[in-house]
């Protein structure tokens, strides 16, 4: 299982959430308590907005608690919308297209979980795809095309909740109607620049661990708390969860 931040706030670095804490995402990379596989070293990625419309993206093979290019980075960078992954591969092989956050003009998506049974409804689900979205996938993982098919339905007029989980209950149908067995697991994120997105879905009653944090500075969703002690400040999200992480402005 990856494990994943998603912030929207003040304009702050990212070190802040990716490497300062007790539990960093840089720390949860090499050791992750709340994963079925405690190291997620099958690459990383991060993604943020800044003066552009289109975000920026990083992603890497290496392990995140080998890169210095990430820790440099995450110094330098400051954004008050940023996404952060550390992946555990489960399918579609360890390369960079492979690697979270994926991005398509202004938005981002990352993914916790998978589709079970995924070769048996990969062909199907593809060919749900406009012309245009099957022609901009670049990797072959699951998660990008529960993106793309979820860009899809953003584009024909349905809002990013509805249309996330649209794309969760017709690939969970689709499993169903091939009988197969094995859970559709979904964490994720979709950001477009001003707000954010995330869900905590599953077929079965075991979702990847996700967690929601507010104060006066922003809010934040993480796979696992950042820091290790219980400060009553982390809020786990119930199966079926769909929050907006939204900052108003002046």
């Amino acid at each position: 299982m990856c494990r994943f931040i998603a912030y929207r706030g003040d304009p702050i670095f990212l070190e802040e959430l990716v490497a300062k804490p007790s539990h960093s995402l840089v720390r949860q990379s090499l050791r992750a308590q709340q994963a079925h596989t405690a190291t997620q070293g099958d690459g990383f990625g991060i993604g943020w907005y800044g003066e552009r419309e289109e975000p920026a993206v990083y992603r890497e093979v290496m392990p995140a608690w080998s890169d210095d290019n990430l820790i440099a980075l995450a110094a330098t960078v400051r954004s008050g919308l940023f996404f952060a992954h550390v992946r555990a591969a489960t399918g579609g092989g360890i390369s960079r297209q492979n690697c979270h956050p994926f991005r398509h003009g202004r938005w981002l998506f990352m993914h916790n979980g998978q589709i079970g049974g995924y070769a048996k409804v990969r062909r199907a689900l593809e060919a749900q795809l406009p012309d245009a979205l099957y022609a901009a996938r670049r990797g072959a993982t699951d998660s990008e095309l529960m993106f793309l098919l979820a860009l899809a339905r953003i584009e024909a007029g349905e809002s990013p909740a509805d249309a996330i989980c649209r794309v969760f209950e017709r690939t969970a149908n689709l499993m169903h109607e091939r009988g197969i067995r094995e859970p559709l697991r979904f964490a994720a994120a979709l950001a477009d620049g001003h707000e954010i997105h995330a869900f905590r879905l599953s077929s079965d009653d075991s979702p990847p661990t996700l967690y929601q944090r507010c104060n006066d500075h922003g809010a934040l969703v993480a796979s696992e708390p950042l820091d290790d002690g219980d400060d009553g400040e982390w809020a786990p999200l119930a199966v079926g969860d769909v929050v907006c992480l939204r900052v108003a402005t002046a």
